[in-house]
């Protein structure tokens, strides 16, 4: 059975929970899975200070004592994530936003590798494709297996022809996650990806030490010597890219 969290970022639950029902109803019907409702808005997470202390001696020294850790416990305990939000001013809402703020530290330190990602916007008119994008790429950061997650129309009153095409686009949607949910191995690194990595690491070999968690962390992975945050055959296109990227990681820190 496959352990799945469903992050809501509304207050309300009427349609962004009720898409994610429809959701659950329909991954149910390809595998057996056991999913779990986090509404964030029941959660005491405190806005971020921006004091780097979890990027810089890592999230333990977190000068904020609230829910953040409960919700990562979730997450790292999961086999896949669902991130549910309301399109509140063309973005992810208030509560969604702050949790993606307070756990930014993973953007550094990549950590959901073999764990499936989607994402389910509502909204009344338009500008979710973009939230999807921007989630998507959130999720691939994150070191997630990522899917394409789906927009739905919900401005009331929602009429039946809306509501079919919003059932389309979850069962779509679902059949989606469940083919990245059920992967056996890990996908290679697309050509942005691996540029991200290795430029990354070649920069914070050349500007950091030690005392830096960042750095501490990449030492103790591996991640200064393997090709990738995770074992994964490269072919000889992208090991000469990688190679290349080092290069550009190692000169642009070296002109700071």
């Amino acid at each position: 059975m496959k352990k799945i969290t469903a992050l809501i970022g509304s207050a309300q639950k009427k349609a962004t929970y009720e898409a994610v029902r429809e959701f659950e109803r329909n991954l149910k019907s390809h595998t057996e899975i056991e999913l779990e409702y986090v509404f964030l808005a029941d959660y005491q997470i405190e806005f971020c200070r921006g004091c780097k202390l979890c990027f810089n001696q890592g999230e333990k020294f977190c000068p904020l004592h609230d829910d953040r850790d409960l919700i990562i416990d979730k997450l790292i305990h999961s086999d896949g994530v669902i991130f549910a939000t309301p399109n509140y001013a063309f973005h992810v809402s208030a509560s969604m936003k702050n949790l993606l703020d307070r756990t930014a530290f993973f953007l550094h330190r990549p950590y959901f590798f073999g764990k499936a990602f989607t994402s389910i916007v509502t909204q009344g008119i338009y500008g979710g494709n973009s939230i999807i994008k921007y989630l998507k790429n959130m999720g691939e950061n994150l070191g997630y297996s990522t899917s394409k997650g789906c927009v739905l129309k919900t401005l009331e009153p929602v009429t039946k022809d809306v509501q079919k095409k919003n059932s389309l686009k979850i069962k779509k949607a679902a059949a989606r996650f469940n083919k990245v949910l059920m992967r056996q191995t890990a996908p290679s690194p697309s050509f942005f990806r691996l540029m991200m990595f290795r430029m990354s690491r070649s920069s914070m070999k050349e500007m950091l030490n030690d005392e830096y968690y960042d750095y501490q962390y990449y030492r103790k992975n591996g991640w200064f010597e393997s090709d990738y945050y995770y074992e994964v055959s490269l072919n000889p296109i992208k090991k000469m890219m990688g190679r290349i990227f080092d290069y550009i990681g190692h000169r642009m820190a070296g002109m700071n």
